[in-house]
């Protein structure tokens, strides 16, 4: 959906749909936001979310954007993680909103679980979704738990994960040049 125009829910958002000056304004935000000019796109996001009048009409994507925003220019992870949450949950089914949480739980290692969880769930929704693969390679594919039947939280599990992880995953010894008189080759 990345480049479409602001819908604006009905009911709730009655008031925001009217103004078309506010909708103008939300479609000014999340396109600077699209198109990388975040400073401003923030200013005009962060200040209809801080109307009280409009807050219940925005339009998903401009709580995500905004968390998102928030998270990466201004250090503020678990406040973005919170706005992009909320966008799902009005409208769970617009694909920005899952790429916009797994790029804020990116920011943090903490949040790790969340990004995965998000790009899973975001590709329920779309199982096309270009940007939705390309996150899910950045972030890697989680090896099923040693023990299937316990929790992957599981300090068990965590255990032999670790050690599974350290005898499998060891990277190829660097090879060795040697340049000397008479002798040359990779050992």
């Amino acid at each position: 959906m990345s480049g479409s125009s602001v819908s604006f829910t009905s009911g709730s958002s009655s008031r925001l749909a009217r103004n078309e000056h506010l909708q103008a304004l939300c479609q000014r935000g999340l396109d600077r936001c699209r198109s990388g000019n975040w400073k401003e796109g923030l200013v005009d996001l962060s200040w209809l979310v801080q109307s009280n009048k409009i807050r219940s009409g925005m339009p998903s994507t401009a709580y995500s954007y905004l968390g998102y925003g928030m998270a990466r220019y201004h250090r503020k992870v678990a406040d973005g993680v919170r706005l992009c949450r909320y966008a799902i949950k009005i409208e769970f089914y617009q694909t920005e909103n899952y790429i916009n949480l797994a790029r804020t739980c990116m920011l943090n290692p903490r949040y790790r679980r969340e990004a995965f969880e998000a790009v899973r769930e975001g590709l329920k929704v779309d199982p096309d979704n270009a940007k939705l693969h390309e996150l899910q390679s950045a972030l890697g594919r989680r090896k099923s738990p040693v023990l299937p039947f316990l929790s992957r939280g599981n300090a068990l599990n965590r255990l032999l994960g670790s050690i599974r992880h350290a005898l499998f995953h060891r990277e190829a010894p660097a090879t060795l040049v040697i340049e000397d008189e008479g002798v040359k080759g990779r050992f």
